[in-house]
């Protein structure tokens, strides 16, 4: 079988089977599982497939069938432009999860500017993404962030990685968790802390802003999500509880007491939570609440600061 023969089954069967981005799934496992890229295929896409190699991709064909997400079966998934492990004990990083990365650089940026004014925050755009610099960068207490519910530690990471000097710190409740997410620092070479612990359970100290992807799904809702998540993702990093707020209840409950004066709290929400969850911020005592939208007009950030 040649590398086009067998792309153009596996997206046919993927199609089948129900799988929207079928091409992209065939395409992304053919190279993972031969090694070839782009050029070589447009050049020696009708070549044979070796022997060796069919074999592995035909099962790799068969497990995305069934439904298994292509980036458990490569074992990577790209968040903020940085390539992330991934297994079936981590939520799967999204696109729309950036949004809550792409608005803490912005605040770790303006804190940075306030207490430094001389450093300069490179490629800095509207959602303050950039890298601190100047001669001063770094100077005094190092700004902390905590990332509650961290799973494969994608958010915590991407800021540590675009933001040098930061101290960062991620829990999360299953260990098998926090092993990949200390597995893609290694790989990143990003300096970070992880701790087990069930959201405030064993955290310590302040911190100037905190970030979480808590599992927010209703519970009546995950029995329709697609087979690729409600088979294949952790229920732990999708259980909201009935309403899907019973994280957002404890973490916004308690996160006063570990933000510095001047601190923020930042989560991610569903698209319908938006009014929820800033009615809790409000009602534990954060000024300056506001709902952040992603690309497609929908509420993906609630944030608030601590009361001074």
């Amino acid at each position: 079988m040649t590398y086009r023969e067998w792309l153009a089954q596996a997206a046919e069967c993927f199609s089948e089977r129900g799988i929207e981005d079928s091409g992209p799934d065939a395409w992304l496992l053919l190279s993972h599982g031969t090694g070839i890229d782009r050029l070589y295929y447009s050049l020696n896409g009708g070549e044979e497939i070796p022997e060796g190699q069919l074999a592995g991709l035909e099962e790799l064909k068969e497990k995305r069938c069934s439904r298994i997400p292509v980036q458990q079966l490569i074992g990577e998934a790209w968040f903020m432009g940085y390539p992330f492990y991934v297994n079936e004990h981590v939520l799967i990083p999204r696109q729309d999860t950036e949004v809550l990365a792409e608005y803490a650089l912005g605040v770790l940026a303006e804190k940075t500017d306030k207490r430094n004014p001389d450093i300069r925050v490179e490629g800095q755009g509207e959602c303050g993404l950039g890298k601190a610099t100047g001669k001063n960068a770094g100077a005094g207490r190092p700004l902390r962030v905590l990332d509650l519910c961290t799973g494969s530690g994608c958010i915590l990471l991407s800021i540590l990685k675009e933001m040098p000097g930061i101290s960062g710190t991620g829990t999360d409740i299953s260990l098998e968790a926090l092993a990949v997410a200390e597995e893609n620092a290694a790989r990143l070479g990003a300096e970070a802390s992880f701790l087990q612990s069930d959201l405030w359970e064993r955290v310590e100290g302040t911190y100037d802003l905190i970030v979480s992807n808590p599992p927010y799904i209703a519970r009546k809702v995950i029995g329709s999500l697609e087979p690729e998540v409600r088979k294949h993702e952790p229920i732990l990093a999708l259980d909201g509880g009935k309403d899907g707020l019973d994280f957002y209840r404890r973490i916004v409950g308690q996160a006063a007491e570990y933000l510095e004066y001047d601190g923020e709290l930042s989560v991610e929400i569903g698209y319908d939570q938006g009014e929820a969850v800033s009615a809790l911020m409000k009602e534990n005592g954060f000024t300056d609440v506001r709902v952040i939208r992603d690309l497609a007009g929908l509420d993906r950030v609630a944030a608030g600061k601590r009361r001074g």
